[in-house]
């Protein structure tokens, strides 16, 4: 009977996963493929599937390298138990990818992209406004939000937050041959977001 069970497990989990493998390539096929009547029917599912985490796009092919050095720094306030708002300093999330990244032969796409994407994401849903005017754009909202909590959280040493608010300083990348100088360029944006509710725990 032992042997039996173990082998009705196997067959079904064997079963699901392929589909759900085939149940994705569809999904993703409906993506990238030229608008047709079935991926207009069925868009809301294809893209609640694709987004963010299976996105797809030509830039392998052509790069579209940034042309701009973004700091994307957060801070966290707590309200403790005598009613009091903490704020914690700045915090630079994308130091510590730039940090995973310098001189690693095989940095993670997790370092090099996920905040990075994440924040352009955001920036093409919302332009210079902070309201989300679609569905997509309150999942990206989220999207950032919750990558940004749960940075801060791995390096809060487990240290509770009510709220977290972001702040984005972009600067221009110098050009080549350009003495560095004792100056450092002037900030062509420096955008301060709103605060937003998380959990206890950063989510």
């Amino acid at each position: 009977m032992g042997v039996r069970t173990a082998k009705a497990g196997l067959r079904t989990a064997v079963v699901l996963c392929l589909v759900t493998a085939l149940v994705h390539v569809v999904l993703v096929f409906l993506h990238v493929a030229p608008s047709n009547p079935v991926s207009k029917r069925y868009s809301s599912q294809v893209n609640g599937w694709v987004f963010p985490l299976f996105e797809q796009n030509w830039r392998l092919f052509a790069p579209d390298p940034d042309s701009f050095n973004r700091k994307i720094l957060a801070r966290t306030a707590h309200t403790d138990s005598k009613g009091s708002v903490q704020v914690t300093p700045w915090f630079d999330l994308a130091a510590v990818d730039h940090s995973a990244v310098d001189h690693n032969a095989f940095p993670s796409h997790t370092s090099q992209n996920l905040l990075r994407r994440a924040w352009t994401s955001y920036v093409e849903t919302h332009g210079g406004s902070d309201t989300a005017r679609s569905e997509r754009a309150v999942m990206l909202q989220t999207y950032l939000r919750n990558i940004a909590a749960d940075r801060v959280a791995a390096h809060n040493d487990g240290g509770a937050f009510d709220f977290i608010q972001l702040r984005v300083v972009t600067l221009p990348v110098a050009a080549p041959g350009t003495p560095a100088g004792n100056r450092p360029p002037a900030p062509t944006e420096d955008r301060l977001l709103p605060w937003w509710k998380v959990t206890s725990h950063g989510k």
